[in-house]
Order: structure tokens, then sequence, then C-alpha cells
């Protein structure tokens, strides 16, 4: 079989990215930055038929005024279902170690350790895909949403030149990942989703260098797989009305491969 196909990591400089100490490109293409607080869970996405949040690590140095922050995991709710893939941390970061860890409807989720392994829900023809053997995925939620993921750590580079003051434990292992959204419905919210709304405007500043935007209360959840957020719309019955979605096709991620299991593993060559 063929391998997967090109541009199945995620381009942190295309729309729908979410990388570094989170810097997004939104749906409308326009950068920003959104901080939120270490070690709290905040709703990216959020539609009547999926919920995407995410879990952000940090740490506030000394005579800092907010954390320095970074997405570590990430959290998906669709119909009944839900979906976790998360950076474990280490202290000295490994490239010869896989720090991905995943969960399906609360039960852990081994993939096998080999490029192009495979695993699939035959309920809800949910994929994940290693892209390669370690750290680095494809999630396909089919008719929904793509996501691409590498895990990296906070480099020594990042570190001088942002002053993160980074301790010797801890390389603060995090996500950088990429969607592309197929359906959303016009009122979609959350951090990065309300960006695909046709009459959306970012309040981001140009001009800036780094254009920061708030709404910590609006997208907080309680946990990395609740919709709880004051903004969320997410429903388990997962209905809207077809006639107020659009298909959003930002981004570059190829969806042209295919994969079948008859025990919910693939590993190809």
């Amino acid at each position: 079989m063929r391998g997967p196909p090109p541009n199945r990591k995620p381009n942190c400089n295309g729309p729908g990215s979410a990388c570094l100490d989170p810097r997004f490109i939104g749906g409308d293409g326009i950068v920003f930055y959104f901080h939120g607080r270490k070690n709290e869970h905040f709703s990216l996405v959020s539609d009547p038929n999926l919920q995407i949040n995410a879990r952000f690590i940090g740490l506030r140095p000394e005579g800092r005024s907010r954390d320095y922050t970074w997405i570590q995991a990430l959290g998906l709710l669709f119909d009944s279902n839900s979906f976790t893939l998360e950076a474990t941390p280490s202290a000295i970061w490994d490239d010869e170690v896989d720090h991905l860890k995943f969960s399906y409807n609360g039960k852990e989720l081994i993939i096998p350790e080999s490029h192009l392994s495979v695993w699939e829900s035959h309920e809800t023809s949910m994929r994940v895909e290693r892209t390669t053997s370690k750290n680095s995925i494809f999630v396909t939620l089919p008719e929904v949403a793509e996501i691409s993921v590498n895990v990296v750590p906070v480099t020594k580079e990042d570190d001088k030149i942002h002053n993160y003051q980074i301790p010797s434990d801890n390389c603060f292992a995090h996500l950088e990942v990429q969607f592309r959204f197929y359906g959303l419905s016009s009122n979609v919210e959350g951090v990065l989703g309300r960006t695909y709304q046709p009459d959306f405007k970012n309040p981001a500043k140009a001009g800036v260098a780094m254009p920061v935007v708030g709404g910590e209360y609006k997208y907080k959840t309680t946990s990395l797989v609740s919709a709880d957020c004051l903004a969320c719309v997410f429903s388990q019955a997962g209905t809207f009305d077809q006639m107020d979605s659009t298909v959003l096709d930002y981004g570059k991620l190829d969806c042209t491969g295919n994969a079948f299991s008859e025990n919910g593993i693939v590993c190809r060559k």
C-alpha cells in the first residue's frame, strides 16, 4: 500500500493551526495569541456536533504578570463519544521516545509505535494514524474534522529568546496542531472556532507583534471532556440545521488516504 498523502503534519503557518505559546491562525487567516491559564481547560471549538477542548500547561516566572502557556492535550466530544490525546511530561526530550497518550470513551487506547499504524472505531469510523512511528498523528472524524498533531518540547533556543526560564526537570512537551473542518455551523464557537463564523470580526490588533485576544471566562471548561463553558453550544444529539452550515476547507491537509482494519489496528509498509 502507498504511504500517507503529503502535508499530514501540522503547518504552524497555516489556517486552523495552534502552535508555540499558543499562537493561533484563525479560519480567517489572522494570527492571534490566546494564553489561557496553566493547568486549566478551554474550548477551542464548540459546535452542535463537535467539541474540542485543550488543556494548557505552563509556568509563571517570578515578576511575570501572566503564565507562559502551551497546549498539552486535546479532548474531543462527538455524539456520545470522547477521545483524548496528550503529550506526556518528560524532564529531557528524546526523539526516540514516544510522548503521546490516547483514550477513547474513557479507556486507554494503545496505538503501536509504527509508521502508518492505524486505529479505527467501527462504531464511528474515527481513525487515528501515526504519520511517523513516534510523536506525530493524524486524526480523522469523517465529514466532520481532520487534525494533524506533533509533540514537541520547548527548545533551548525558544527558552533563551523568550526568557521562559524552563526548569531542568521539565521540557514542557506540548502539541503543535492544525485543524480542518467540514460543515461547521455559522454559529460555531470556541477560541479558534469563532474565527470560522461567516461574519466574525477578529479582535486581534493588526500590526501588533503579538496580538493577544481574551475570552478566558467564556471558553473555560471544567475538564478536558466537558462542554460546559459559557459560550459552548455542543449537544450530544449533535443536530443543527443543515441550511445553517458551511463547508470550511481551510489549511493544506490532503485527505485522500484510506485504511481499513478488521481488528482496529493496521500497520502498513
